[in-house]
């Protein structure tokens, strides 16, 4: 048993909670303990400010308040209150001088826990004593809550603890107890979490803020809530219950050699909770499993890795710190986990474009999203240049893998040449079949779904107007309208659909040879299929004007009498259609109002 007269705890075997231990299994005797003042600031500094150890401390502080009294020691306080500014620069060495001087004085020994405090004490020719850290693994307190299954648990006060049980993308939220969640019971959990992150040699605290806490422990990301940052004490812990091989996926042979052999600036992306993370850390194994130097950037640090990967986190490191070792360490491939902010996504950019090969983790609920996520933190031009695959996770399984490249052309719907421009196109990877277009547009950058689109371009529109140029000199009251890139339906009246057609279909056969595009027969009574929209009718001297409602205004409507097509008009500014009375259609649509009869507006 130790037997030390008088000691000086430093704030560092405080917070390890290392002196009450021996103390209560008798390897440690005293007569009296001082507290430096300057701890007590250092530590209440550390409460107000949100992070756990400056609680760890105070509490440290009151279980040997409660020692002193059974063990028959004092404990009295001594020194002076540290200033502002020395609290600000504890980390340079400010509080640990005052305590050293503080023990000095009293022909105390020192205690502490901090390796350098020691080595500086010896250094002066003081009495200290070092207590090493004890570093062990043991089961943790979450263990309670988790089983084979468990992928979270989720625990908050005043509520029912529950966690989600499953696979990525089939999980359901079971309650893990009837009994409600005290204040105080998530508060003295968080605490237990960090002691044994602080203990353990498989726990670290990632990030510590004034309203938070990510600590990763063993197998468990944990994520500690407190007010003011949430409205209540809340604990979210998640443990990866899958690891699968790059096998597992069922890869198709032209992903599985892009990944193999091409794989600089793929984005692995999906919704919280289908898999992306898992995809990634498999195919980090495979690279590694080639002898491959691989890393990876976390934040924070939570892929289930082999020790052959080195795992970088940017909450402990800068970014500046991280893009200068990963340039240093030339890696073959590094996996980014995680993508969020601004910084992010330019470190991304900037190491991608200095040639190493990146996979970047994102978040997205359809794989467009992972790419337009770069829109405004890159020039659009870079994007090809920095990302040619998106792999889509869906329920732990690649549902979605899309390419990019860069072309100069007119986008689809223009047909002016002079609209051409650098367009990225955006591919389904196993068709080749082009889905989404990516260009500017004035000052905007525009996304635009092909398959979406095509109906209603104004290639298609102008193509219907060609199409009924040539045709109407045969037949006048046709109608056609583009529906694809390669077929156009046409209406006209029954009796004159023989005739387009022609003896064993030549006719139709011929004028789709002339015009290069399929075309489909109809009739105008499968035309009417439209909307029917209501109108009222005023003339002036010169017109007869057609006014709808203005809902319509820009909306391109069809006129018919019985099932014959008179005209096509587009609604003007005032939700007006105006026809001049001598040009022939005014002239027909008057013969018809002078009868009593009515025409059919259709859209």
């Amino acid at each position: 048993m130790l037997n030390f007269k008088i000691i000086v705890p430093d704030t560092s075997i405080l917070i390890e909670r290392a002196l009450s231990d021996k103390i209560k299994k008798k390897e440690l005797r005293t007569s009296t303990i001082i507290i430096h003042e300057a701890v007590l600031g250092e530590l209440e500094h550390q409460a107000n400010i949100g992070k756990a150890i400056g609680y760890l401390g105070l509490d440290e502080i009151k279980e040997l308040n409660i020692l002193s009294k059974t063990n028959r020691f004092k404990l009295i306080y001594a020194g002076r209150r540290p200033s502002s500014a020395e609290i600000k620069h504890a980390s340079l060495g400010e509080i640990d001088s005052l305590i050293r001087d503080l023990a000095y004085e009293k022909r105390a020994v020192l205690v502490t826990g901090d390796k350098v405090q020691s080595k500086v004490a010896e250094a002066k020719n003081m009495l200290v004593h070092y207590i090493e850290p004890v570093i062990t693994i043991k089961k943790s307190s979450l263990d309670k809550y988790f089983d084979e299954i468990t992928m979270s648990v989720h625990l908050r006060e005043s509520s029912k603890p529950y966690g989600k049980k499953g696979s990525p993308g089939n999980w359901k939220s079971v309650e893990l107890s009837e009994k409600e969640l005290t204040k105080a019971e998530v508060e003295e959990l968080s605490k237990s979490i960090i002691e044994e992150a602080k203990s353990r040699q498989d726990g670290f605290i990632e990030m510590e803020r004034r309203g938070s806490t990510i600590v990763q422990l063993g197998k468990y990301r944990i994520v500690i809530t407190r007010p003011p940052f949430s409205d209540a004490w809340e604990i979210t812990a998640v443990h990866p219950i899958v690891k699968l091989n790059l096998e597992d996926y069922h890869l198709s042979d032209k992903l599985f050699q892009r990944i193999s052999e091409q794989a600089e600036g793929v984005l692995i992306a999906g919704a919280p909770g289908e898999g992306k993370s898992t995809c990634a850390a498999a195919i980090a194994e495979y690279y590694a499993s080639l002898n491959k130097n691989v890393k990876t950037v976390e934040s924070p640090r939570d892929l289930d890795l082999s020790n052959k990967i080195t795992q970088y986190s940017l909450t402990q490191g800068s970014i500046q710190e991280i893009h200068d070792v990963l340039l240093l360490c030339r890696p073959d491939y590094t996996i980014f986990d995680e993508m969020r902010n601004l910084e992010d996504f330019r470190l991304f950019t900037d190491l991608r474009l200095a040639g190493i090969g990146f996979l970047g983790v994102v978040h997205g609920t359809n794989p467009i999203d992972a790419i337009q996520r770069f829109i405004g933190k890159t020039e659009l031009g870079i994007i090809p240049h920095i990302i040619d695959t998106v792999i889509f996770i869906k329920a732990g399984q690649v549902n979605k893998v899309l390419s990019l490249n860069m072309t100069v052309k007119v986008p689809s719907g223009m047909t002016e040449e002079d609209l051409s421009r650098p367009v990225i196109e955006i591919k389904d990877f196993e068709t080749n079949n082009l889905e989404y277009e990516m260009y500017s547009y004035g000052e905007e950058t525009v996304v635009i779904p092909i398959k979406k689109t095509i109906k209603k371009s104004g290639a298609h529109n102008l193509a219907s107007k060609q199409i009924e140029s040539r045709l109407r000199k045969i037949f006048p009251e046709l109608k056609a309208e583009v529906i694809s890139d390669h077929k156009a339906i046409v209406y006209l009246p029954e009796k004159d659909i023989p005739a387009i057609i022609g003896k064993q279909g030549k006719n139709i056969s011929q004028i789709e040879s002339e015009l290069g595009i399929k075309i489909e027969v109809s009739s105008y009574k499968n035309n009417l299929t439209k909307q029917e929209i209501e109108y009222s009718l005023d003339e002036s001297h010169k017109y007869i004007t057609l006014i709808v409602n203005k809902n319509f205004i820009g909306r391109h409507v069809d006129a018919y009498y019985d099932d014959e097509y008179l005209f096509g008009a587009n609604v003007g500014k005032k939700g007006d259609i105006n026809l001049h009375k001598k040009s022939e259609i005014g002239k027909k649509i008057l013969s018809i109002f002078d009868k009593k009869h009515k025409i059919k507006l259709l859209i």
